[in-house]
């Protein structure tokens, strides 16, 4: 099996534990690894490291799965409240004193959806850029967007498989898959474009931008923390960390959100937190307390009203501080 690289490696571990804590049946997790490794083969051999039983394998001979354009939801929600949401926080489209439009921008010769959420009144101000989860870009995202929105800022979520016909085109399985196979360097280049186009817009004050992002998102803003020095500050949720020996090259002041419960990402802390001190990177890492991976995320299972709503105030006492 070719070697897993991070993001590879990280979202199968993720789905493993899912797939363990009965939040994902096995065909699921099967398909989602197989659109990830790129073959039966390789799926059956990521599946035995990351502690399944021979028995919980497919054969390598069983054939690939076919996906299905059945996506995860629109780019552009419909007005009213979020599917699923349980956030106080919670914003929905259509909410008064709001703009909202998915807009295009070029990025290496191609054009890149995002949605946008800002303030109505169109004054300039801060701006911060989105980075979803695995999942695409999905109406929880969007919703996220708004909050931004409803605390000032101009809020751009990108779809990253903008290039694949978007999220909502996609058989769901196959989004972390395309994903992972576009590269994060093609990620961080999109992020790159996106922060040039807000540069470009009267609502934003130039220089004030942002990035934040979730799960695998966390990962893709913690390798932009290493190569946007335009950024002032990032926020990154229970993200794979950033390859230690960029940390020195990070210009941003960074701020990391963690879970107590989460091992696979927060058991990588200290040596993090090490790389981070030898430098003159503001940096500030908190762990929360109680929770598991994706806690902040109020349309899942693991969604902890208080400590989400602590890590929301936290990042945006932190971008005040330094955007």
């Amino acid at each position: 099996m070719t070697k897993l690289g991070k993001f590879e490696k990280y979202l199968i571990e993720e789905f493993f534990d899912d797939y363990r804590a009965g939040a994902m049946s096995q065909r699921t997790f099967t398909r989602r690894v197989a659109f990830i490794t790129g073959s039966m083969a390789a799926a059956s051999a990521a599946m035995l490291l990351v502690g399944c039983t021979p028995e919980e394998v497919p054969r390598s001979t069983d054939p690939m799965p076919t996906p299905s354009p059945s996506g995860t939801g629109a780019v552009t929600a419909s007005a009213g409240p979020v599917p699923g949401a349980k956030s106080p926080l919670s914003v929905p489209e259509g909410a008064p004193g709001l703009v909202t439009e998915t807009v295009r921008f070029p990025a290496d010769g191609t054009d890149i959806s995002a949605y946008l959420a800002r303030p109505e009144a169109g004054t300039p101000g801060p701006a911060v850029l989105i980075c979803h989860e695995n999942r695409g870009l999905t109406p929880h995202i969007q919703d996220v967007a708004r909050r931004f929105a409803t605390a000032g800022y101009a809020a751009l979520a990108l779809d990253l498989l903008s290039r694949e016909g978007g999220t909502a085109a996609m058989d769901r399985d196959a989004v972390p898959g395309a994903l992972t196979a576009a590269g994060s360097q093609r990620h961080v280049s999109d992020f790159a474009a996106a922060f040039d186009y807000l540069q470009s817009q009267d609502f934003v004050d130039e220089g004030r931008i942002a990035m934040t992002g979730y799960c695998f998102g966390g990962g893709i803003t913690w390798q932009a923390a290493t190569e946007l020095p335009g950024l002032k500050a990032t926020a990154a949720f229970y993200g794979p960390s950033p390859d230690l020996e960029k940390v020195p090259a990070i210009k941003p002041a960074v701020f990391g959100v963690y879970a107590e419960l989460d091992q696979r990402i927060t058991g990588a802390l200290p040596a993090l937190r090490a790389a981070l001190a030898a430098t003159d990177v503001r940096h500030q890492l908190t762990v929360y307390p109680g929770v598991d991976h994706a806690f902040h995320n109020d349309t899942g299972q693991r969604y902890d009203e208080a400590q989400a709503t602590a890590a929301w105030n936290d990042t945006l006492a932190w971008f005040t501080r330094y955007v």
